[in-house]
């Protein structure tokens, strides 16, 4: 896959914005330099079933419009049904190689937080990996230990060439030291989501990485 695409990163489900804001907050980033997303309806008060399907479509819609990659998380029916570009799997997800039987066109990336999971990952299936957390994060409950620049490094000294997406407690501070520890990408959830200036902050991730 194109590297570049994978630039600024944006995860988000409604539980992560202010209530009702969801769709404008990803159209506010979508056209201020969000180069794929990823559709995470996870936690207290998620949508799901139908009510999820339909907000999924106009995300969907979102992304043709604004020519953002999507990615839908762990979620692999909705992912056939709607028809998207990619999904994320974490560690106790779908095992990749039966996702990738179903999806043998489609983008493929994986959470790896460490050595070990990298090793007993069927990395040659994904098209990239999610690497972290960095720093620490309280946007996911499930975010695993904090690896920080160290670790992200080691990773990258894994694998020289996989595309690499850097998340966890980044803020665009950040980027040009993740982009030196060898991140392709920066993968954000609050920093965007609960920006008071959506636009502007997705402006200076994108501007990170000119």
């Amino acid at each position: 896959m194109n590297k570049e695409q994978l630039q600024v990163y944006f995860i988000c489900g409604t539980p992560n914005c202010p209530k009702g804001k969801f769709l404008d907050i990803l159209e506010a980033a979508f056209k201020s330099g969000v180069t794929c997303f990823q559709f995470r309806e996870k936690g207290q008060e998620a949508l799901s079933g139908q009510e999820k399907k339909e907000l999924a479509l106009k995300v969907k819609e979102l992304c043709r419009k604004y020519h953002v990659l999507f990615f839908i998380n762990d979620d692999i029916d909705l992912a056939l049904e709607i028809g998207v570009d990619g999904v994320h799997l974490g560690q106790d997800d779908m095992p990749v190689r039966e996702a990738r039987k179903l999806f043998p066109d489609k983008l493929i990336g994986l959470s790896v937080g460490n050595a070990k999971e990298y090793h007993l990952s069927a990395i040659d299936v994904v098209d990239y990996i999610g690497v972290g957390p960095i720093f620490p994060t309280s946007s996911k409950s499930d975010a695993g230990q904090v690896i920080g620049l160290n670790g992200l490094r080691e990773m990258r000294e894994l694998d020289k060439d996989i595309p690499i997406v850097a998340i966890g407690g980044i803020t665009f501070g950040d980027v040009a030291a993740i982009r030196q520890s060898g991140a392709d990408g920066v993968a954000v959830i609050s920093a965007i989501a609960q920006s008071k200036e959506v636009e502007l902050d997705t402006q200076r991730f994108a501007r990170a990485f000119d």
